[in-house]
């Protein structure tokens, strides 16, 4: 049975201020919750309609009203689990990086992580003003891939100063990504979904590179951020 101080908590971890107070985020469905629960990750608790098979302690059983009270979701997927967040762990620099200039929207991200896990990303580093990785529709959004990669949030314009390596922006205006000679390390910059990448990370890109159009009419002003991630990761890794 939950009680008013579980509601209270699991509440609070929709905002980012309280996820960062009490060092903990939300996670639901059946299948994302199985794959934190198989990574390295703390689990705080499990609240769900049917058991995990847990040690004792570690989780709730409650009906489906109760797990009503307590999702993010429309339609609740039969559990949600609290998990700790992870220690940051320092990016390695010696291989290809994607680096977020202000992403905003949950999902973009939680896509955005997925293809890195799907295309041997280990480090994804954010600007401070990109969209939380532990919003609870981030976390949705990532499948589980949340726990194989690296999500790291810092000053992006100093970052990109230390790090002696090339680095490629996103673009309109850039190189056709296809006919372009890419390495296996650098950073890949990906801008904001309205504005692009920013004046002042644009100042620090080595070099520009876009998706070229096919279409006749040419008339489409630009694509997802996600979808240009993943058309971009996929060259970077056929080359």
């Amino acid at each position: 049975m939950l009680t008013k101080s579980q509601i209270k908590l699991i509440n609070r971890l929709k905002q980012k201020k309280f996820r960062q107070q009490e060092g903990l985020f939300v996670a639901e469905g059946i299948k994302t919750i199985k794959e934190l629960l198989n990574s390295t990750l703390n689990l705080h608790h499990v609240y769900s309609t049917e058991s995990f098979q847990l040690n004792k302690g570690e989780e709730t059983i409650i009906s489906e009203n109760e797990l009503k009270k307590i999702s993010f979701l429309k339609t609740p997927n039969k559990a949600l689990a609290v998990f700790e967040i992870p220690k940051e762990v320092d990016v390695k620099a010696n291989k290809l990086i994607v680096a977020l200039d202000a992403v905003r929207d949950p999902g973009n991200l939680g896509t955005i992580i997925r293809l890195c896990d799907w295309f041997g990303i280990s480090d994804l580093v954010c600007s401070e003003t990109t969209v939380d990785c532990f919003n609870p529709k981030v976390i949705q959004a990532t499948m589980g891939s949340i726990t194989r990669v690296n999500v790291k949030y810092l000053d992006l314009e100093k970052f990109l100063k230390e790090n002696k390596t090339e680095v490629f922006g996103a673009f309109m205006d850039g190189e056709n990504v296809y006919k372009s000679t890419l390495p296996e390390k650098g950073i890949l910059v990906l801008g904001n979904e309205a504005n692009g990448i920013s004046e002042a990370v644009e100042a620090l890109v080595t070099k520009r590179i876009s998706i070229p159009r096919f279409g006749d009419l040419q008339a489409t002003e630009s694509l997802n951020v996600a979808t240009a991630g993943a058309i971009l990761l996929s060259e970077f890794k056929r080359s």
